[in-house]
């Protein structure tokens, strides 16, 4: 959406559907299998705390046998004894916790590395309609900012959680053994501390979830204006004052988000804090009492006042668990709505590969109708990864009706038709981006659905109308269908596709930058380069979608050349709008409303007159009367 005065911005107001949006239920479930692999650092990590919250407990137990066994009874080798003791635990201390951020960022960076991994290798197998209707901006922030948040909370609370559990169990059993009395006082105010964690983190929640739902549509935003072809609309077409509107509204909202997530965390530390100096006081005025009547000694007043530090802290860190729980609950939803997806096109249990064969297999179409699937059919996460607009076709109509036709081994199958037709459809079906609805698409005699789709694409190769390149090298785009290729081979591929000249002329030559999708060369180039990837490949069966629309009179030539002695041997289906490109073609499908209406030669359907030869007039009967 660029700019449109009728379509106003959305209100977050108004539409309060993210902020409702609950957790599903047995999120935190899904979430435990991932550390079952890490079981035993985990064991490592609980022994590391284990001795972490013992040292915790020690020093203050120490302080009060200095006091009561060394100071007051004037014993100096106590003191110092104890004294050098607690000096080797602070050491120990601070040993054991840097080996315990140790083992807990392995743990947690570990498990966010390989959850990542996952999603992205999960949505790579989503069907091409998939990316049709999801927004890459939005995937992209999942991908980073959602599991980027789940990383930071999963390391703190790996941290803290077990560490903190063992510190207030053993912190509770030493104010016991010290005095009953006094860690009884302590014990009835703890249930107030938890109230302002679980308040705050319910409310976090549904602030996290809209502001990462602002955030993906930010990246969104972004993602489509920060590439060529998308800065070359918006400065042709956009608004570029109502487009940073739009933008700061969305950043403003996340800046208000934040600012109250600080104030509740203000509001609630401070909650804390008042609690704890309360009781506090109550614990020094109890405990002053029973030393003055002789009750307790000062040491263990003194030792108490410090493990009750100890222990309000531990309490606050579990407070505080309660809400980065619940808010890393989230990210760990939103993530697992992406890997809840399920991919339209799977291998079958017993999907075998295709069978090496010494010739080129046949591309064979029997009684095959398609029609794209509707909104309804691709699972998509949420309303935010899809554009909101589903083409009427694709709401049930057929795009393809009852489609029969071989394409002969070793021989070229042109596809002529009006635009709409349903030719690029028949492309589409043959590498298996999409399946058929009915009827069957047999390569070599082989249900394509009966092969493993990594023998699919060794075998089929392909160079769409709009061919894209990564923003890497020329070298890496090429080497892209084939990772082992040799120097030689690149250059070989390049030459047969004519664009050698060019790249060796470059300063960098094959190690050039493409730029964003190949935007440093011409349409021509571009399209040169990929047919070289093609030729690289070089796959027994072919297709090529108006592989030469962008070049000029000259470079088609050349490339025809090229690709007449690539195609040599091997299935071609080919999609040509300019008629004279497959005049030798050993067969012609025309295509119209997605049946097949005529085939035949180049030169059977112009004697014929019918669709073929209306559209081989139109091309080039105005050039026979400019001669």
């Amino acid at each position: 959406m660029i700019g449109r005065p009728d379509i106003p911005m959305r209100r977050y107001g108004d539409d309060d559907r993210v902020t409702r949006q609950q957790v599903k239920p047995g999120t935190l479930r899904r979430v435990l299998p991932y550390f079952a692999r890490y079981r035993w650092t985990m064991v490592l990590l609980l022994l590391i705390t284990a001795l972490n919250s013992a040292i915790t407990v020690a020093s203050p137990l120490l302080l009060g046998f200095i006091i009561d066994d060394g100071v007051l009874r004037r014993r100096l080798d106590i003191v110092v004894g104890l004294s050098l003791a607690i000096a080797g635990l602070a050491l120990a201390d601070t040993l054991a916790q840097m080996v315990q951020s140790w083992y807990s960022a392995r743990i947690g960076e570990g498990l966010v590395s390989e959850l990542r991994t996952e999603v992205f290798r999960h949505v790579q197998r989503q069907p091409l309609a998939f990316f049709t209707r999801a927004q890459t901006g939005a995937l992209i922030s999942r991908l980073n900012n959602d599991i980027g948040e789940a990383r930071s909370a999963v390391g703190l609370l790996l941290h803290r959680s077990i560490s903190t559990l063992l510190t207030l169990l053993l912190v509770l059993i030493a104010m016991f053994y010290l005095s009953w009395q006094i860690t009884l006082i302590a014990l009835v105010v703890l249930p107030l501390f938890f109230l302002p964690g679980r308040v705050a983190g319910k409310l976090m929640q549904r602030f996290t979830r809209e502001e990462m739902q602002l955030q993906a549509e930010m990246a969104t935003m972004a993602a489509e204006r920060f590439n060529v072809a998308g800065a070359i609309l918006a400065k042709l077409y956009g608004r570029p004052e109502e487009e940073a509107s739009q933008f700061a509204g969305r950043a403003n909202r996340v800046r208000d988000i934040n600012v109250t997530n600080i104030m509740y965390g203000q509001a609630w530390g401070n909650a804390i804090a008042l609690l704890a100096g309360l009781t506090t006081a109550l614990v020094y005025g109890l405990g002053g009492t029973l030393v003055i009547h002789g009750s307790l000694q000062v040491g263990t007043l003194v030792a108490m006042t410090v493990l009750l530090t100890r222990l309000y802290g531990p309490v606050n860190q579990v407070s505080n668990m309660q809400r980065n729980v619940l808010t890393t609950l989230v990210s760990f939803d939103r993530i697992f709505e992406v890997l809840d997806l399920q991919p339209l096109i799977t291998e079958r249990p017993a999907a075998h590969p295709l069978p090496a064969a010494p010739a080129a297999p046949q591309v064979e179409f029997e009684h095959v109708s398609f029609r794209y699937p509707a909104a309804s059919e691709v699972s998509l996460p949420t309303l935010e990864m899809v554009t909101g607009h589903v083409p009427e076709r694709e709401a049930g109509d057929l795009v393809l009706r009852d489609v029969s036709f071989r394409a002969p081994a070793g021989k070229l199958t042109a596809l002529v038709g009006p635009s709409g037709a349903g030719k690029t459809t028949i492309t589409h079906l043959v590498p298996r981006l999409y399946d058929p609805g009915s009827g069957n698409v047999r390569i070599g005699g082989h249900d394509i659905r009966d092969l493993t789709l990594q023998s699919l694409r060794d075998t089929i190769g392909v160079v769409p109308q709009d061919a894209h390149l990564f923003h890497d090298t020329i070298r890496a785009n090429l080497a892209y269908a084939r990772p082992g290729a040799t120097e030689s081979e690149l250059v070989d591929a390049c030459k047969a596709a004519r664009i050698w000249d060019l790249i060796s002329s470059l300063p960098q030559g094959l190690d050039t930058v493409a730029g964003d999708r190949g935007y440093r060369l011409s349409g021509g180039e571009k399209q040169r380069v990929a047919l070289a990837r093609l030729l690289l490949k070089a796959p027994t069966v072919v297709v090529l979608d108006e592989a030469t629309a962008h070049l000029d009179s000259q470079s088609e030539a050349a490339v025809q050349r090229a690709l007449k002695a690539a195609l040599a041997g091997r299935t071609s289906l080919v999609i040509a709008h300019r008629l004279s490109t497959i005049r030798q073609a050993d067969q012609i499908l025309v295509i119209d409303q997605g049946q097949i209406r005529e085939r035949g030669t180049h030169d059977e359907l112009v004697a014929a007159g019918g669709l073929y030869g209306e559209l081989y007039r139109t091309q080039f009967a105005p050039q026979a009367t400019t001669e």
